[in-house]
């Protein structure tokens, strides 16, 4: 099953939107990996790191990130990364995209097919 690791620059909206998708998947493995190691605003390379290998699998991890300097800490992740497992960056909301991330994970998907499920949510209206 895909691990799923969500970046913020808030740790409490990390640890929320994590709260949220395991409430829909309680199955699937998820890391918060928000705000700094002294409780600050900002995004940490060694959480997002460590948030990788606590939820690591064969089927791949997917890492959903907030904005700005998550993307870039994430990337950096990526580059340093030299597992034997695909990691893969999920271009969506944080919120709604970790629930997606996790119901999807929980269903079996593959990795890319969870990744496009994410880049859905963002075009789901809100309003009708």
């Amino acid at each position: 099953m895909v691990g799923i690791v969500i970046v913020s620059h808030s740790q409490k909206v990390a640890e929320g939107a994590r709260e949220l998708a395991l409430q829909m998947a309680p199955a699937v493995a998820i890391a918060a990996a928000g705000g700094l190691p002294d409780g600050g605003i900002g995004t940490d390379f060694q959480r997002i790191c460590d948030g990788v290998e606590a939820v690591r699998s064969d089927d791949g991890v997917a890492i959903l990130f907030d904005m700005g300097s998550a993307l870039m800490t994430a990337e950096m992740v990526l580059d340093a990364y030299d597992g034997d497992i695909p990691v893969k960056l999920a271009d969506g909301p944080v919120v709604e995209g970790a629930i997606v991330a996790a119901v999807s994970a929980g269903a079996g998907m593959d990795l890319d097919t969870i990744l496009a499920s994410v880049r859905q949510a963002a075009q789901v209206p809100k309003l009708q």
